[in-house]
């Protein structure tokens, strides 16, 4: 009997998984320091949960499969109603990020004391992508969270410059894609997370 049909669903199984899961911690991550910071935006819209269905956008789960990156629904913020806007902006901008990596040592540690198999294999998926969900929104491209960390520092006059060319972010990271650099440009900052998160196992 030919078993490799269920290898294939089992592995596809797996990375829906931990795409959901970092995805939904991802963006949970962002509301909830969001409304620690006193903006309840993105809670009053229901995305202060980590059910994957409020938060995944088709196309761009699709994309996660076919091109090996994608994208959710980003977190609706309102920075006026921060207690105060530049600490908002850091800490709701680096959230999504440090909550991706929380995860992703927490699940290394759970992989380093369990004996079953397919556990294991399971947890390995959740630190893969967790750490390539965090790696990946760290870049500094709109509407990315690197960026939006990035323009915490900048004057509003060149953060509304800049906002004009934000329509094409997306057709920049599909550029980055089909020519590799994007990859490139990862790997660095993926093995960086991935030597943190060793620390762990």
């Amino acid at each position: 009997m030919n078993f490799e049909f269920l290898n294939s669903v089992s592995s596809f199984l797996t990375s829906a998984l931990a795409i959901f899961f970092a995805i939904s911690i991802h963006e949970f991550g962002h509301a909830f320091v969001a409304h620690l910071n006193g903006d309840d935006t993105a809670k009053n819209a229901g995305r202060m949960t980590i059910n994957p269905l409020s938060h995944i956008d088709i196309f761009g789960m699709i994309m996660m499969f076919v091109a090996k990156f994608g994208w959710a629904k980003p977190v609706p913020v309102n920075p006026y109603n921060y207690k105060n806007e530049k600490i908002g902006n850091i800490t709701v901008s680096l959230a999504g990020i440090f909550m991706n990596l929380a995860s992703a040592i927490f699940f290394a540690m759970i992989y380093k004391y369990i004996g079953i198999f397919s556990l294991k294999m399971v947890c390995e998926s959740l630190i893969v992508y967790n750490i390539a969900f965090a790696s990946f929104n760290i870049l500094p491209i709109p509407p990315l969270d690197g960026w939006s960390f990035i323009s915490t520092f900048l004057p509003d006059s060149v953060n509304y410059k800049l906002y004009e060319y934000t329509r094409y972010s997306f057709i920049i990271l599909i550029l980055l894609v089909m020519t590799n650099v994007l990859s490139f440009v990862l790997s660095p900052i993926y093995s960086f997370f991935s030597g943190i998160v060793s620390m762990f196992l």
